[in-house]
């Protein structure tokens, strides 16, 4: 029977507890320390009362302790890069939310250091791991629909987040929108080279004030000739919105919204239906599990991961030349990058 990997989370705010209280319930795992920089006498107690055995606020006291198998790192985007160099250093293997970071030179210095410790690198991309876009995947890839020639995705949040987390996300093409970049090359099984993207901030207005956009749409270009149709909001007052359709020369294939419940009542002043998943933990539950019990499986069996630090960099890669497009108002190519 196999041990459990011995985890050290560090960041240990929204994303950071909902990882950490997952992790308690998996049999994969035994979280051994949860670290982070911020953490109050409260917070503590409440991490205490989940199931956490340690606390701290030094990093080291994850990268130091040689009983520790791998990280999950929940932390700051800023901090993303620094901490998997230090786990690679260390023999950790790691499972890095999204994004690697904000520099392409620094997810370079990354990625080369998970290369030369001979580490594993999954990177947080919750959205491929959802039973509905991966049957969606295999559609497409099984030639259900033909040569694919449009894929339009629309994800909308229910509300903005603070101005504070505006201002230091990276943008909504970097913050948000990479989450589409990623699944538009996970169901299109090629790269993208180029990118046309727009933004407004009529949603919220206090966005703009802030330098970033409260919508954004990119155009895609993909290497076998498709186009892509995104769209993202930060406010969408019924929930969470997550809807895929791709077109090809033999038929189409959607994904639509979860919802509570798939009743419909119809009567003289119409219909109604069940909500949608209010956010992003709710509609990707079962997604997060998913996640981490792949990211077991390539640490016990030394494969590649599902989503490796390769679909970290290309996703960033996107988010870039969609920051440029947005600047400039013209298509921009999707820079490439040798590891």
């Amino acid at each position: 029977m196999n041990k459990p990997i011995r985890l050290g989370i560090l960041g240990l705010g929204r994303i950071g507890r909902m990882h950490l209280q997952n992790i308690l319930t998996m049999k994969e795992y035994e979280v051994v320390i949860g670290v982070d920089p911020f953490l109050t006498g409260q917070t503590e107690r409440e991490l205490r009362g989940l199931g956490l055995p340690r606390c701290g606020k030094d990093p080291q006291a994850v990268f130091g302790d040689p009983t520790i198998d791998a990280v999950v790192i929940c932390s700051v985007t800023e901090t993303h890069s620094d901490f998997i160099m230090r786990a690679a250093e260390a023999g950790m293997d790691i499972f890095c939310e999204k994004p690697i970071d904000h520099d392409v030179g620094r997810i370079v210095q990354a990625l080369r250091a998970v290369r030369d410790a001979n580490v594993v690198l999954q990177v947080g991309f919750m959205h491929r791991f959802d039973r509905h876009h991966g049957a969606l995947r295999r559609a497409i890839a099984e030639g259900r629909i033909g040569k694919p020639e449009v894929l339009k995705i629309i994800s909308r949040d229910p509300a903005p987040p603070s101005m504070k987390y505006i201002r230091e996300s990276g943008g909504i093409f970097v913050d948000f929108m990479i989450h589409d970049f990623d699944m538009a090359r996970f169901l299109m099984g090629c790269e993208v080279t180029e990118v046309f993207a727009t933004g407004t901030s009529v949603c919220d207005p206090e966005i703009a004030e802030n330098g970033d956009f409260g919508s954004g749409h990119a155009i895609l270009r993909f290497a076998n000739g498709a186009l892509g149709v995104l769209e993202t909001s930060r406010r969408c007052t019924f929930g969470h919105d997550q809807r895929i359709e791709a077109l090809g020369s033999k038929g189409c294939v959607m994904d639509d919204n979860e919802y509570e419940n798939n009743v419909r009542l119809f009567g003289p002043e119409g219909y109604t239906g069940a909500k949608v998943p209010w956010h992003f933990p709710e509609r990707y539950k079962e997604a997060y599990f998913v996640e981490l019990a792949d990211f077991a499986q390539a640490v016990r069996t030394r494969a590649a991961p599902p989503v490796d630090g390769f679909d970290g960099l290309q996703a960033v890669l996107i988010a870039e030349a969609a920051n440029r497009s947005a600047k400039t108002g013209r298509f921009e190519a999707v820079q490439t990058v040798v590891v």
